[in-house]
């Protein structure tokens, strides 16, 4: 009996030696492709939902570097009382620190710098930093036991890209895309979207890779200048008529090489030049800012006239998530603040607070949170002692991976909810721990995904986004 591989092959040999070859297998998949948006079914390779989903598509702004979640919104005033005081052996029961902080001859207690008012019915502790923020309290989740076994930023960062520390597996944004495939044949599943001209940690591609899974679904970057994503326009003195004949051609000459290898990189090949062929027209309207009103321009603040600053991609996202792209992930860089905290956090959230509380709000007049969810996060938390000196008005904090704050809105989420408790110092988790594998799982379930059930067979063996961790946090969920 022939194992799934073989009939694999052989059905795709099939199709290749048919009189309409693989110009009729794209034909058939696009077609597809509509009856399945046509039902509201996935078009990727689950056949339908594992459950029915409360998110249909997800935008989430990575914050990058590791927000100091102690001068943000977990309010610690023990640590204000107790500042300059040493850490407690109690409280950092032997556990490891960096190379950074690991041979200073004190870790002196550093109370935030920063007020913190309770906000909207929900009464939510939100740092004097966080105004726009704190205007929409009342749609966020907070999560405040956000956990990672990541002490440094690349495998962290690649951990909650990925469920991996180690490099090479797909990101989340990749399983999406393999697992529900496009709701918009013109735009691409996954979209990346980097903050320019910022410092801080080097960001690599294959945090928005494909890792093992076929290269159609990695995701798909976004730049400033002429060209928001590159290689896309026609050199000068090619038309779209002599492109598309091109493509044809080549097209041809694909399928030859395909009929002699089957080799499914082939596939994806053509998929891709189709897919950036169909981008050419619809890229100048989804990134043109024009037929925006000047409410909503003022809403997202000056920055939002500037191409990829983070108000300006904050913008750009709920555009293509308006246009039915799955997942939209922002990068914003420079969260990474060992000294100088207080000026260093002071100008990142001068420019994210504005476009995050923007972004919630117009996603809600629109109707579209209810099945859009919202990430915001960065790879951990920081130290609740400070980094090198410690004075009235300056600290820093080093990395702490132990507990950090996360907040989610919409698409299913329980809106004016805060799950989980550290201890005074916000060194430790009190109560509710969530793991990066728990997050993913249920991210994934809003979705109308079994984490469990979204698989790939790699090398000999199947793998997830989860591993084979994780946990439905249900009481996240409305």
């Amino acid at each position: 009996m022939l194992n799934d591989f073989v009939r694999q092959v052989t059905r795709r040999h099939f199709f290749s030696r048919t009189a309409m070859g693989l110009g009729g297998a794209a034909l058939a998949h696009l077609l597809a492709a509509d009856s399945a948006r046509a039902s509201a079914a996935p078009s990727g390779v689950m056949t339908q939902f594992h459950h029915p989903p409360k998110a249909k598509r997800v935008i989430y702004l990575f914050m990058s570097g590791g927000p100091s979640q102690i001068d943000l919104f977990d309010y610690k005033p023990l640590l204000n009382e107790r500042h300059g005081e040493e850490l407690p052996d109690s409280v950092r029961q032997g556990q490891r620190l960096t190379g950074m902080s690991g041979n200073q001859a004190t870790l002196p207690l550093a109370g935030s710098a920063f007020k913190f008012q309770q906000h909207g019915r929900s009464g939510a502790w939100i740092s004097e930093l966080l105004p726009h923020t704190a205007g929409v309290a009342d749609e966020l989740c907070f999560i405040k036991s956000m956990h990672t076994q990541a002490i440094n930023h690349d495998p962290a960062i690649t951990f909650f890209q990925t469920g991996s520390q180690i490099a090479g597996r797909p990101s989340i944004g990749a399983w999406l895309s393999y697992g529900l495939g496009s709701a918009n044949e013109n735009l691409p599943v996954f979209c990346v979207l980097v903050t320019k001209d910022k410092g801080g940690q080097p960001l690599y591609e294959r945090l928005w890779g494909s890792g093992f899974l076929p290269a159609t679904h990695q995701g798909v970057q976004f730049r400033s200048g002429k060209d928001a994503v590159l290689y896309l326009a026609n050199p000068d003195g090619i038309t779209a008529a002599g492109r598309r004949k091109m493509l044809d051609r080549l097209q041809e000459l694909h399928q030859l090489q395909y009929e002699q290898t089957l080799d499914p990189a082939i596939t994806a090949r053509i998929e891709q030049y189709e897919m950036a062929f169909r981008m050419q027209s619809s890229m100048p309207e989804v990134t043109n800012f024009a037929d925006e009103p000047e409410h909503i321009l003022e809403m997202y603040g000056p920055d939002v006239r500037t191409p990829s600053t983070f108000a300006a991609n904050c913008l750009l996202a709920r555009r293509l998530v308006e246009r039915n792209v799955r997942f939209v992930q922002l990068f914003h860089k420079d969260w990474d603040h060992h000294g100088g905290l207080p000026g260093g956090i002071r100008q990142e959230c001068k420019q994210t607070d504005q476009a995050c509380g923007a972004l919630i709000r117009d996603l809600k007049q629109r109707g579209m949170l209810d099945d859009t969810l919202v990430v915001w996060g960065g790879e951990f938390g920081r130290t609740s002692y400070s980094q090198g000196k410690l004075t009235a008005t300056n600290y820093g904090r080093d990395h702490h991976p132990r507990c950090f704050t996360m907040w989610l809105a919409g698409g299913g989420i329980r809106p004016g909810f805060s799950y989980g408790r550290t201890d005074p110092y916000s060194y430790n988790i009190e109560r509710d721990p969530v793991h990066i594998h728990d997050l993913h799982a249920t991210l994934l379930h809003l979705l109308g995904i079994d984490h469990q059930q979204l698989t790939y067979k790699h090398q000999g063996r199947r793998y997830r986004l989860t591993d084979v961790h994780g946990l439905v946090v249900k009481e996240l969920c409305a």
